[in-house]
């Protein structure tokens, strides 16, 4: 059996990896470390929990052992999808070279970059980084990539997920042609393998495990659950999780559970939090401060239930999850390997329950095209029922449409002005009988001469008597300036002509009229 001893590693290495408690490797690391310790462009294969971060940290150091780091040129280059990933790459190197001088560089999003440029300024052994970030750096010309001696892509499938490869593209282009390159994925996909063949150079091909198997250690199982209403699928299947867990038992000591939308996933937490049960939501909207903080809660086990979206799918070292639970059926097969590949990890017994709906039918087929073996169905824990809440509608249906803006205030007035019935009938509108006729009453006196005392009071709306003595003021004020315009005028004569209208005045405009059409018109 082939013991870390036998690889010729760096004897500080070897020294790290004692003290982690590690002494064989696995089949990854014993087929990656001795061509990567040659130089040679390695290509790994091999399914999740696999040791595959490992398999290229262990060489790094050894081969970086020798050289020094100048100020923006990192000498190697890790590149992975995700922030925990890498985070979890850079914990890797720190237990693996704690007894060597090589330094490094975490670069990931939610992190200031004033902190990042420090480091990268000094000059870094080893640069871990997110595709995005880093090309952020190097647009700003706080990074020089024609250094680097080895690059690590980790989990090349699910940056294809993620859109990553034009960006992983662009980043091989700014590296040396002489690199060394270690490339690892867990699927072989049409792309991936496009990528391979451009970028590496004759690589040792280390397959492990069949792409896309699922882990012998975990028991997998799927449960179908039919909604009675379509709007309130999401609720029951929330009341059937709920059922599972508690079936469990003690059984289920910790689990994470996958949604496919970042809102399904605040909304699961919420609801299992509500019901007594100890969990929290991670996904890529979240701030790196508290997804960095519920994680550390879930590793320590003050966190019994980590809702996630597929950001925690890949590279999560946790290796002591009792269960998975997929509330949604993952809609790329690929990816439900990766998630129950959380649980069942170091040769622990891990279970993986899936809830389904007939509409996830497509979805089922092509994970069991892809994994080659038919997922075992159960049933729903014994006496489960869903609760008339969930069998509802979700809110009382109005089938009336209300009117908006001025149509609904229209009709407000209308119903004031109808008489009610007291059953709250509305009563149809009298005809309105034509008023007798009010003795003659004295001509009022100009409101202009009335002092504001005895000036005539307005009603409003609501038929309350009020006074608009600002209102009469500006009526009295106008009519002065009125008549002062028509004595102009008739200083002026019908003869002056008109001004204010410019050069561009027709000549008719300014003609004046004879006397004798005015005498014969007064």
């Amino acid at each position: 059996m082939t013991k870390f001893s036998d690889l010729k590693l760096d004897p500080k290495v070897l020294q790290a990896v004692a003290e982690a408690g590690y002494e064989t490797p696995t089949p990854i690391q014993a087929g990656a470390i001795p061509p990567a310790l040659e130089g040679r462009d390695v290509l790994g294969i091999a399914q999740t929990g696999t040791g595959k971060t490992a398999s290229f940290t262990l060489p790094m150091i050894t081969l970086l052992g020798r050289g020094r780091a100048r100020a923006r040129m990192p000498r190697s280059l890790v590149l992975a999808p995700t922030r925990e990933l890498a985070a979890q790459v850079a914990e890797n190197f720190d237990v693996y070279s704690k007894h060597t001088k090589l330094t490094k560089a975490l670069l990931i999003g939610g992190v200031s970059f004033g902190e990042q440029d420090k480091l990268i300024d000094r000059g870094v052994d080893v640069l871990i980084a997110t595709p995005g970030r880093l090309l952020d750096h190097f647009e700003r010309g706080k990074l020089l990539l024609t250094g680097v001696q080895i690059m690590v892509v980790d989990e090349a499938d699910r940056m294809l997920d993620m859109g990553f490869i034009p960006d992983i593209e662009r980043i091989f282009s700014l590296t040396p042609f002489t690199r060394q390159t270690l490339f690892y994925s867990a699927t072989m996909a049409p792309e991936i393998e496009r990528i391979t063949n451009a970028f590496l150079h004759n690589p040792a091909r280390i397959e492990v495990a069949r792409q896309a198997t699922t882990s012998e250690t975990i028991e997998q199982r799927l449960i179908e659950i039919v909604p009675t209403r379509k709007d309130q699928s999401a609720k029951q299947k929330r009341e059937l999780l709920r059922a599972v867990i508690e079936a469990e038992g003690a059984a289920c000591t910790n689990a994470i559970i996958f949604c496919n939308r970042k809102t399904e996933v605040d909304i699961l937490a919420k609801s299992l939090k509500a019901h007594g049960l100890n969990a929290a939501p991670i996904h890529g909207d979240l701030e790196q401060s508290q997804r960095t903080k519920t994680l550390d809660g879930f590793r320590d086990g003050s966190l019994r239930f980590l809702v996630a979206s597929d950001v925690a799918a890949r590279g999560l070292d946790i290796p002591a999850v009792s269960h998975v639970f997929n509330f949604d059926v993952p809609s790329h097969a690929e990816d439900y390997v990766h998630r129950i590949g959380r649980t069942g990890r170091a040769g622990r017994k891990g279970v993986a329950v899936t809830l389904a709906t007939p509409a996830d039918k497509k979805y089922l087929d092509a994970i069991e095209h892809l994994v080659k073996t038919e997922l075992p169905r159960v049933d729903a824990p014994e006496g489960f029922t869903l609760s008339e809440a969930a069998q509802r509608p979700p809110r009382k249906d109005d089938d009336k449409v209300k009117p908006r803006g001025r149509d609904r205030d229209r009709g407000r007035d209308d119903r004031r002005s109808r008489p009610v019935k007291p059953h709250g009938e509305e009563a149809p509108l009298e005809p309105v009988k034509p008023a007798a006729a009010a003795p003659a009453a004295p001509a009022p006196t100009p409101v202009e001469d009335a002092p504001k005392q005895d000036r005539p009071a307005r009603r409003d709306d609501r038929g309350e008597d009020r006074r608009d003595d600002r209102g009469e003021d500006r009526k009295s004020e106008r009519k002065p300036e009125r008549r002062r315009d028509e004595d102009r005028r008739d200083r002026g004569g019908r003869d002056a002509p008109v001004v204010g209208m410019g050069d561009h005045v027709p000549d008719f405009l300014l003609r004046g009229f004879s006397p004798d059409t005015d005498t014969a018109d007064s």
